[in-house]
């Protein structure tokens, strides 16, 4: 009975027009960088210190474009995986004995890259009740959820340092001959995706002047992502109703300076006619180092 209603409410979903309105929450530049704490700090300092607007976009449905998104343009594409969704999420060892071959062989294959390394993964349960427009974290931050904030995960800066640390984890340096790009695999672990889809920026309506650099910080170390403001010229998507069979492909950072897309801004947001009890999205994704030589 449960399959058939949402069997029902994924056909109902995918007869939306090719566009729909809902709240996009995007950064406000000011005077300080903004700052995110991924736990409570103890000292009693604000979780989040950035400023923040929600604005209300239209997010246009990537299965109805006129064209097919492609992710050195756009910066995402979507790919299909004959791959069986992990059923231990909580046993990083596991996922990433199992998981991240076929994974990282699917990134190769779709890309062209020469190699795919596999170096993270996030498994998020959205808990009843949870706000999206924020960083997806509450009390200790280790039950992630679904983030709301339009954020990069890298900056240009912390890209590069991401590649040179998985470089050297496999005793390698980075080549000055050598392209490097970090790709996210997003995929649901049940479906379909009806609560806090996933809002992408088409990149080639992005300027690099629209991402603002932040500290996220952790317990053990501080990292820098880009924020998104918001302007005019920008195009954001999203795919309806994806099922554990789809996979969302998005660019991350690129060291390739020009002529590709190098950072894709992306964040969950909220369905306006979505009804109260369809359940929270539950999805998994891998960071993947692709390797062009």
């Amino acid at each position: 009975m449960e399959a058939q209603r949402m069997n029902h409410l994924s056909s109902s979903f995918a007869r939306h027009e090719a566009a729909m309105r809902a709240h996009l929450s995007f950064h406000v530049p000011g005077a300080e960088r903004p700052r995110h704490y991924m736990y409570q700090p103890e000292d009693g300092s604000p979780q989040d210190s950035g400023q923040y607007e929600i604005r209300a976009m239209t997010i246009l449905d990537a299965r109805r474009a006129d064209f097919e998104p492609e992710l050195d343009r756009q910066g995402f594409r979507l790919l299909r995986t004959d791959t069986a969704v992990p059923n231990q999420v909580d046993d990083g060892d596991w996922i990433a004995a199992t998981y991240y071959p076929p994974m990282a062989e699917m990134a190769r294959r779709a890309t062209g890259a020469d190699r795919a390394l596999v170096f993270d993964h996030q498994a998020r349960r959205r808990e009843p009740g949870q706000i999206t427009a924020g960083f997806g974290r509450q009390g200790d931050g280790r039950r992630p959820g679904a983030v709301g904030r339009l954020h990069n995960d890298y900056s240009e800066a912390s890209g590069r340092a991401r590649v040179a640390a998985v470089l050297a984890r496999q005793g390698e340096r980075m080549s000055p001959h050598s392209r490097y790009a970090i790709v996210n695999l997003w995929r649901p672990l049940r479906g379909p995706v009806l609560d806090a889809p996933l809002a992408l920026c088409d990149a080639s309506t992005l300027s690099v002047l629209d991402l603002n650099p932040a500290e996220v910080r952790y317990r053990e170390r501080t990292g820098e992502i880009y924020l998104a403001r918001y302007t005019a010229r920008q195009r954001w998507y999203y795919y309806p109703a994806m099922t554990p069979d789809e996979v969302l492909i998005f660019k991350q950072y690129d060291t390739q300076l020009s002529g590709t897309a190098r950072f894709t801004p992306h964040g969950a947001f909220d369905p306006l006619a979505l009804p109260a009890d369809v359940a929270p999205r539950h999805s998994i994704e891998l960071r993947v180092l692709l390797i062009h030589h």
